[in-house]
């Protein structure tokens, strides 16, 4: 028999008032599985995160992490996770070794298991070089690999990481995917929140969440794939003064700016070269243009409209 997902839920709601942050969220996310809770600030991505690390108590329904109940289990669902906050509680006035063993000592990581595991997480965080030093002197990135060590010195079963990468250069998220993708070989279930639709990309499934509820869930390439319609990119000089009325022209579904460049999802029936040759009589000088998948930013903003 197979044991249960690491992590499920069942109708998970929380309100603050009369403002519903999660309603009715219901997850399955077997072992080993990187899930993105993706969308926007305010989207309820937090509030999950929180209620299934115990720090926060639904309002109704329930959850289960690493076979506990949420309502019923929350200290031994502890020492099954690792939780990293958006803003991770490193202290700057200790180094990285300081702060690890910290850790250590919190999660009461035995003294003999202590010297592999340190040595493990500092090779593949490449923080080894910067083991003496100040945690306050670090990078934005360093800090985050940090973070990250801290949170994996217990050998969690299940990690949350809620927005790590936020504001991090381009080239330590790059090292920081590549921590993550070597956990999930190791059988590690990873729940992820992000903003950055080109980090759901490399999830091995996602929801896209707005206001409390997941829209629409897959593999990012189903979910790109699931609006059903064809779609345009055009290059344009000034296609911002007539996105309004590319929108209203027959056959087109729907039109947005991204730069220089226009998104537009047409009807099947509907022959791109056609629409190119209505937007060229609007006095559109258009460079160039090509058929596209609608990105996880095209099927957002379409689910976010309906």
């Amino acid at each position: 028999m197979n044991s249960p997902a690491p992590i499920r839920t069942n109708n998970l709601t929380k309100s603050f008032g009369n403002n519903i942050a999660v309603s009715g969220l219901t997850l399955n996310i077997p072992k080993g599985e990187l899930y993105g809770l993706v969308g926007p600030d305010g989207a309820g991505k937090t509030t999950t995160m929180r209620m299934l690390a115990t720090i926060m108590e639904p309002s109704s329904g329930e959850a289960w992490v690493a076979g506990h109940s949420v309502l019923t289990d929350g200290e031994r669902i502890k020492e099954d996770i690792g939780y990293m906050s958006q803003r991770f509680g490193l202290y700057d006035d200790l180094t990285v070794m300081e702060n690890i063993l910290f850790y250590a000592d919190l999660y009461e990581v035995p003294q003999r298991e202590r010297p592999e595991r340190i040595a493990r997480l500092l090779g593949f965080s490449n923080l080894f070089p910067f083991q003496g030093r100040l945690a306050g002197k670090l990078s934005g990135g360093m800090k985050q690999k940090l973070g990250l060590a801290c949170a994996l010195i217990h050998t969690p079963e299940v990690l949350f990481l809620d927005e790590p990468t936020n504001g991090v250069d381009p080239v330590s998220r790059r090292d920081f995917w590549k921590i993550l993708y070597d956990l999930l070989k190791e059988g590690v279930t990873i729940l992820i929140s992000t903003a950055y639709l080109d980090e759901a990309e490399r999830c091995s499934r996602i929801g896209l969440m707005h206001k409390g509820r997941i829209l629409i869930e897959g593999e990012p390439m189903q979910v790109r794939k699931s609006l059903g319609q064809p779609m345009i990119e055009v290059w344009a000089d000034n296609g911002r003064a007539s996105l309004e009325r590319i929108r209203n022209m027959n056959g087109v579904v729907s039109a947005s700016l991204y730069g220089d460049r226009l998104h537009i999802r047409h009807e099947p029936a509907t022959r791109p070269q056609d629409i190119l040759a209505s937007i060229v009589q609007m006095g559109i000088v258009v460079k160039d243009h090509r058929e596209i998948l609608p990105s996880l930013e095209d099927v957002f903003i379409s689910m976010v409209e309906k």
